[in-house]
């Protein structure tokens, strides 16, 4: 059968080896999970991560007939995943009800989410929120634990359910408009798959109006003039009676915003509530640039607009009535769904794992006052079980038998910072027809294309970079790569951002770049989605953009055909 017929495999060599447990694992593409995992990931979020029950949940509910399971593994510290497939008989039997109720779920869920999803979301949030974790015993920091990661699955399988149900509205309009208008540029359906209303948005307001507020104010604006943020501006503010003011501003964005992280999924960074220097950062760079919310805000709702008479332009004459309705509700699903990306990502991928973080950090606070650990963040380079194991009967002078916790955690640090001197390679296993061409999940990742590109990217030139075209345009501009949060004030007013992958955290560096460059994702991958809300060009996908190219280097990116030319070289 085509489904299974064998494309490729790779399973490890000396340069990653890879521990396989079964046959059968072997027979399943493994895909590298730098989505939302790009760096090497401890053994707590290991064994508590994003992948699991709640992947196995979305399959069940749906019934879809493209996967059974969606699975996860670790290897040397990296996330990759897998989607088991169906049993044929099975998928055929299962498929017709997929398609029975997902224009229920496409039709219904933004108000499902609005009225009872986010509703509830925000209960658990501050069920969490008020815990009193300084106070409470060990046994009982345990307990909450438990509520929280039951409160992590809940909000994962709403997550799933939303992300499907978008995903296939999606599909559909995709395939209507090709029904009803034919071919259509793809700039043009980027343009018009934008949100212009969620908390993306909002957390951009946000950090204007405290730009603003400082640029009123002539005292507060000479502080921000001093260098270094951490060690100068913060404490010039909290040493100064308007400065105070403001930081109770600064510290009120952050309950409300500040529950996310550059790496939402990772466990061990610290979140924009836990420190409020990214924010007070931000606001320095939105005075130098002089940002306007409203402007950029504006610009792009008329250009989404613009966008849509232009598709409706393109409907033949000839189009019956039938087909013109048809395209109006597919668009109509289509745009309901578009501000979920965001907002789920507000809510669960930053607002829910960085509150499981923090469950897991006041334990950390907890076992280092009990002398079990060094530093709270240790409690990270435990995994789930060890935890409890450790914290139940710990090895001390006393119980010189217990679970020697301090043991496994300095060789787990040896094994995650080695792993930070791997490359990871983008697929592990067995490429079969069926799991490159089929299975539409990984997309995202941006496969099959990047599968497609390795032969190419083996011959590239030394002057260009070829990835995956995620938002239109042509823009010439110096590169700043981009690693961290800590090199955001670096980035300059009008810069092409160079980064391995962005989440909704990023979305302040992208009201000042021009353009953005990417090592991982697909099309419909976060920093794709915003660039075109900021109608800037974006290549994604690329595989090797952060090592091939340098900050300072003049690019030509060009978000039409995917390809990012290095025309000078950084002196």
């Amino acid at each position: 059968m085509t489904e299974n017929k064998v494309l490729d495999t790779y399973f490890g060599d000396e340069s990653f080896p890879v521990e396989w447990e079964s046959e059968e694992e072997k027979e399943l593409l493994w895909f590298y999970d730098d989505l939302h995992c790009p760096y090497p990931v401890t053994p707590m979020y290991a064994s508590r991560g994003w992948w699991g029950p709640t992947l196995h949940y979305m399959y069940r509910r749906f019934g879809a007939p493209f996967g059974k399971e969606w699975i996860g593994k670790v290897i040397n510290n990296y996330v990759y995943t897998a989607i088991v497939p169906r049993d044929p008989e099975e998928a055929a039997k299962i498929g017709p009800y997929y398609g029975f109720v997902m224009s229920t779920y496409a039709e219904n869920f933004l108000e499902w989410w609005r009225n009872r999803y986010v509703p509830e979301i925000k209960r658990n949030f501050e069920y969490l929120d008020s815990f009193p974790v300084e106070t409470a015993t060990l046994p009982e920091l345990m307990v909450y634990l438990e509520e929280a990661l039951d409160i992590d699955e809940r909000h994962f399988r709403l997550h799933w359910i939303l992300n499907l149900a978008q995903f296939q509205a999606s599909l559909d309009f995709g395939a209507v408009v090709g029904e009803v208008i034919g071919e259509v540029p793809t700039d043009l359906l980027q343009r018009v798959q934008i949100s212009v209303e969620d908390r993306n948005w909002d957390a951009l307001e946000g950090l204007w109006k405290l730009k603003e507020q400082v640029k009123a104010d002539a005292h507060l604006k000479a502080i921000f003039e001093r260098h270094d943020v951490a060690r100068d501006i913060i404490p010039a503010l909290e040493a100064d009676e308007a400065g105070k003011a403001f930081m109770e501003d600064v510290r009120e964005y952050a309950e409300e915003f500040g529950y996310k992280a550059i790496h939402s999924h990772a466990y061990y960074e610290k979140r924009w509530v836990e420190d409020i220097t990214p924010i007070v950062e931000t606001v320095k760079g939105y005075l130098v640039t002089d940002y306007d919310f409203h402007t950029q805000f504006n610009r792009t709702k008329e250009d989404h607009t613009k966008a849509l008479e232009e598709l409706r332009s393109l409907i033949p004459d000839s189009a019956t009535e039938e087909d013109k309705q048809k395209f109006e509700s597919a668009l109509k699903l289509m745009l309901k769904m578009m501000p979920l990306t965001p907002d789920h990502h507000f809510y669960i991928d930053q607002g829910t794992s960085a509150r499981t973080r923090l469950a897991f950090l006041a334990i950390g606070r907890h076992m280092t006052k009990m002398r079990l650990l060094d530093d709270p963040e240790d409690v990270f380079f435990l995994t789930y079980q060890q935890l409890r194991y450790y914290v139940a009967n710990p090895k001390t002078k006393e119980t010189p038998g217990g679970f020697d916790g301090q043991a496994i955690i300095r060789k787990n640090r040896r094994d995650f910072e080695k792993a930070w001197e791997l490359r990871p390679p983008q697929w592990l296993g067995t490429v079969t027809h069926w799991a490159l061409y089929q299975e539409p999940y990984k997309g995202l990742w941006g496969f099959p294309q990047k599968y497609e590109m390795m032969d190419e990217k083996a011959r590239e030139p030394e002057d260009q970079v070829k990835g995956l075209p995620g938002a239109s345009g042509l823009i010439e501009a110096r590169a700043r790569v981009v690693e961290d949060p800590e090199q955001f004030d670096q980035v300059k007013d009008g810069e092409v951002m160079v980064c391995i992958m962005t989440n909704p955290a990023w979305v302040v560096v992208f009201s000042k770049i021009a353009g953005v460059v990417t090592d991982t994702g697909g099309v419909l991958a976060h920093p794709a989605i915003v660039a075109r809300e900021f109608g800037i060009p974006a290549v994604v996908g690329t595989m090797n953009a952060t090592q091939r190219i340098k900050t300072g280097d003049l690019l030509r990116v060009n978000g039409n055909t995917g390809v990012v030319e290095i025309l000078q070289r950084a002196q």
